[in-house]
């Protein structure tokens, strides 16, 4: 119906990449940012980051936006969101949504080439295989996470990643955890050395880095409550907690601790444990959620008493990269406290100091960095060793200053840089979309893509053997 409106070695891997970048076909830009030259095919629209990649306009991007799924309650439910932007009062987008909905969408979307960007975010069963469908047929991909859920679609993306740099294309995953503004001062303040001092080793029983998200099946975004598709329940749809909200996480560990350094996952990575747990929704509860009653029987296999769903959302993982401790938590709840929503806390241990975010009741649920100085540093001799390098943070973003708190500084942040996360994914898409006109992203993005995956995957594995 028309409506208007796939392994090798890393390090041949990464070889292979730089002797495209040398040559003159990866030096020559695909594209030159002129306006409305990108044009965006969205495959199988499912989860809400679909429509936030169009919740802004952008020059470089062509208004026309070609549609292509399975028929579904989140086809329409996507396009109701697009058209909520089109009409909103303030700053309102011209987003044109030519949609094709078929059992063949992906052989049609394949066949028709409409475009030259797939956006993909919805059910990620069959997520790498359209990542490679789109990149073989020379597409560039924009992605959101997780781009693999266990270790048959690591492979696959391996392969993918492979034919995309063959094909002179661009595969990336939307990492909009880099944009918030607590990641970034704590990643900027890991480069002051009197401050931060070096990154700590850890080890499994105390980690020098331990990253926790809590996130809430029951929210709101763009002001309205969000309905889950009830496939989004399915671990094997969905994917696990443990495979997927830690994407971020693991991502912001690479990113912070050992920036545009490329990581070997063959040689620089340990993985050492992992388990998982589930969360237990009512019936009720899921029909809130979803609006499906009773819960279906792709769903079997996880139900208790006909009433009690189990979903394994929530996971742990432990590992070590270039030998630094690393552990990653993530949980998933029902619906959050009065006034709350998803909260993160972060850890990173140097030899002068910690960093540390927190997002809880004292901090009215808004993440808030806190720079506590080693044990063994007094507050008192710290003081000015702070004040004198956090200077290259003021003058970089102007108005973020320090209080002196009883054992900690606290990182005052005016409100302009907290833009919130749905903003974030706009700016990831500039990014992408900067990338698109150079021709190529840095050389550590790719192959630390396929680390990143390898541990969420391998995770997995383990927590599954552990039981």
């Amino acid at each position: 119906m028309l409506i208007k409106t796939r392994s090798s070695k890393l390090v041949l891997f990464v070889m292979l990449l730089t002797l495209l970048n040398s040559c003159g076909e990866t030096e020559q830009p695909q594209f030159t940012g002129a306006p409305g030259e990108i044009e965006l095919i969205t495959l199988a629209p499912g989860h809400f980051h679909a429509y936030l990649v169009q919740k802004d306009m952008y020059e470089q991007v062509d208004s026309t936006v070609h549609v292509y799924a399975p028929e579904s309650p989140e086809v329409y439910q996507h396009l109701e969101m697009i058209e909520n932007y089109n009409t909103r009062s303030e700053d309102p987008t011209s987003w044109n949504q030519v949609v094709y909905t078929g059992d063949d969408y992906l052989k049609r979307m394949l066949s028709e080439r409409k475009g030259n960007v797939v956006v993909l975010a919805g059910n990620n069963r069959q997520k790498t295989n359209y990542i490679i469908s789109s990149v073989e047929a020379g597409l560039n991909v924009l992605s959101d996470k997780p781009m693999a859920i266990n270790p048959a679609n690591f492979e696959l993306l391996v392969e993918a990643f492979e034919i995309a740099g063959k094909n002179n294309v661009l595969l990336y995953d939307i990492m909009t955890e880099r944009y918030e503004i607590t990641s970034i001062l704590q990643k900027e303040l890991m480069k002051l050395p009197g401050i931060f001092g070096t990154l700590q080793k850890g080890s499994p029983e105390d980690p020098a880095v331990i990253k926790e998200s809590v996130h809430h099946f029951f929210k709101y975004v763009s002001g309205q409550v969000l309905r889950r598709p009830p496939w989004f329940f399915d671990v094997n749809q969905q994917g696990e907690g443990i495979v997927d909200v830690t994407t971020h996480l693991v991502d912001l560990i690479q990113w912070s601790c050992f920036p545009e350094k490329i990581i070997d996952y063959k040689s620089d990575v340990d993985m050492i444990s992992a388990r998982r747990w589930p969360t237990v929704l009512n019936a009720s509860q899921f029909e809130r959620i979803t609006g499906v009653a009773p819960f279906p029987d792709y769903l079997d296999d996880f139900i208790e008493s006909d009433t009690l769903l189990r979903v394994y959302a929530n996971g742990e993982m432990n590992y070590a990269i270039n030998d630094v401790h690393a552990r990653v938590i993530v949980k998933w709840d029902y619906s959050a406290p009065e006034g709350a929503g998803d909260t993160h806390y972060s850890l990173t241990k140097g030899s002068n100091s910690s960093l540390i975010v927190e997002q809880g009741e004292d901090q009215d649920y808004k993440p808030v960095l806190y720079i506590r100085p080693a044990a063994h540093i007094p507050m008192d001799e710290f003081e000015p060793v702070l004040n004198d390098e956090f200077r290259v943070i003021s003058e970089k973003y102007p108005g973020v200053g320090l209080e002196r708190l009883d054992d900690s500084w606290k990182v005052s942040v005016p409100d302009e840089y907290d833009v919130g996360h749905e903003a974030h994914f706009a700016s990831v898409t500039r990014k992408y979309l900067q990338f698109l006109v150079d021709g190529r992203m840095p050389d550590w993005e790719v192959p630390n893509m396929i680390t990143k995956y390898y541990i969420t995957t391998s995770a997995l594995e383990l927590a599954r053997e552990a039981e």
